[in-house]
Parts: structure tokens; sequence; C-alpha cells
């Protein structure tokens, strides 16, 4: 299946990259089934794609036999919730060769702190107007995986609570609100490791948008690059220029690549695959220039692509 070579540097072109790192399906709370958002991909002209579900790599075998019928790259992943200074913070983990050993062990342990969350989250939701709201938001993802905020949010909509997702979250699941709940997520350097022994590359997830002074969020990537974390999205969905170039001056500074991703969730909103503000021109190097990412480039121009063994489904 041949590809497009992918740009060894960016270079401030506004031109889509053809690229999204960073997107959800069923498998966890997105809305679109596995198969689906790969095919949503090859439309919108994504050539290399991650599917990172929450805590999960549930879809990835789905993922990857729809993605070998199109003119798609799947690199499978997964974003992983963990905890630093007290602030939640997600790492996106991108696995060539899957999930084994430590990391396998904790997806399990971590989809089962989510389920306890949830219960608490709708023990919360039901005292501010939302009866039976575990079993709503349950009926509304389906049996078979982990509830997120975003579950709750739907119930929250289709109860007539609150008008939308957005106002579901300002209102009683963002952060402080009643539904913001914290689970006893494992520290962000185990985490990691985590990654690490799977062969994997450690991608901090949306580093804009944890509400971090510019000299916190430097102490925040100090302490994942110390940890062994080697990228940052540098790009989340859409976000101010400024902003964006200051950021990258910061992963110039720790010698980080610098990932992208569109944080697809659902259709109809603003982000869809493949969808983001533009990558400045910067010395940053790209993050499928990581010799584990060129690796797994380089196979599947070959067709033969490293296989996705050891993925763990909670």
């Amino acid at each position: 299946m041949p590809m497009l070579p992918l740009p060894a540097s960016f270079s401030g072109d506004p031109t889509p990259l053809g690229v999204d790192l960073h997107m959800h399906s069923t498998a966890s709370d997105g809305a679109l089934a596995p198969a689906d958002v790969v095919a949503l991909c090859a439309e919108r002209g994504v050539r290399l794609m991650a599917l990172t579900d929450h805590d999960s790599m549930a879809g990835i075998a789905e993922a990857q036999a729809t993605a070998g019928r199109l003119a798609v790259r799947l690199l499978p992943g997964t974003e992983l919730s963990t905890l630093w200074s007290g602030i939640g913070i997600h790492v996106v983990g991108l696995l060539p060769r899957g999930a084994s050993g430590a990391l396998a062990e904790g997806l399990l342990a971590q989809a089962e702190a989510r389920e306890s969350r949830a219960v608490v989250i709708g023990q919360r939701l039901e005292k501010i107007g939302l009866p039976d709201a575990l079993a709503r938001a349950r009926e509304l993802a389906g049996p078979h995986r982990p509830l997120g905020r975003p579950d709750f949010a739907r119930a929250l909509v289709a109860a007539g609570v609150v008008p939308d997702m957005a106002t579901a979250f300002k209102k009683h699941l963002g952060s402080g609100k009643a539904g913001d709940v914290k689970a006893h997520w494992p520290a962000l350097a185990e985490v990691v490791g985590w990654i690490l022994a799977s062969g994997g590359v450690a991608v901090l997830a949306h580093p804009l948008r944890h509400g971090l002074t510019r000299r916190k969020r430097g102490l925040l990537l100090d302490a994942f690059a110390e940890a062994g974390g080697q990228a940052a999205e540098l790009v989340s969905g859409f976000q101010n220029a400024d902003v964006t170039r200051d950021l990258a001056r910061q992963l110039a500074d720790r010698g980080l690549f610098a990932s992208v991703g569109s944080d697809f969730h659902f259709p109809g909103g603003h982000l869809a695959p493949g969808s983001m503000s533009p990558v400045p021109r910067t010395a940053v190097a790209p993050v499928w220039t990581h010799p584990r990412i060129a690796a797994f480039i380089e196979a599947a121009h070959g067709d033969d692509v490293p296989p996705g063994d050891g993925i763990a489904a909670p």
C-alpha cells in the first residue's frame, strides 16, 4: 500500500499534513466505531493516523482491518490518564509494537479505575438532578467499555438537564465541577515507563489545555522529559498561533519531538479527523521522524507492517 512521504520538518505551510495522531472511537468515549473513524480519515485525506482511545486499545484490531483496505496507515495507540503534582495529565502512547508487559497490565487497571470513578460521578450527578445517572450513561455508551465524562454529558443532554454537551461540561463535568472526579491514576513517570517498555513513544497530550502558567507548563515538560517522555502535542485541535510558537520553543529547549492531533470524538463538531491549526515553521522535529515511528512507517512502505501483538483490551 503506497503512501506519499511525510515531511521531515515543519515548514509553516498551512496545507493540512495528512497526519492525525490523536483520535477516539466507541472503544472509549468517541461516537464512531473504530472502522468508521478510519473510513472518515480516508475520506478526509489523512494518510497516517493513530487511534488513541482513553486507557484502552480495544478498538485497534477493528481499525487495523479497515485501514488495511484503505490508503491509511494506522499507528496503534492509547491515551493514558496520569497524575502530576495533583493535576490530571494525559499521555498518548504511540505503540508500533502494541502493548505488552506493564502497559498491558496497566490498561486493565486503568479500566477498573474508570469504572470506579463512573460510580462516583453517577452519584454526584443524581444529587444535581439526573436520576439513575449511571444507568443512563451506561445505556447510551453500551455495555462493553468503561464510562467517561462525555457519556454522562450525553446523558445530561438526553434527559434535558442541559441543552448541549458544552453546557454539560461547563456546569457539571468540567474542572472543579461536581462530576470532575479524580481517580487514583498512576504517576506520570510510571505511565511513561510503561510506554517505553512496550517499544512505544510517549507523547504529552494537549499541554496547552491545563490552564498552566508558562513556567508551570515548563516544569511539566521538564518532569515529562526526565521520565523519558519523547514528544508533546504541539498542535491539538485549534489554538492561538502565538501560543503554538511559544510552545514550540519550550519543546525545542528540551529536545522533544512534536506531535499533532485533532482529538476527534464525534462528527458534527468543530473538530474532524485531520482538522487542526497549521503547524508553524519550527526546528522541532515531527514525531513521525522518531526512530521507533520512522521504522514502523518504513516497514509499512513494504507492506511489512509490524504486528500490534500484545494489544490489551480492558
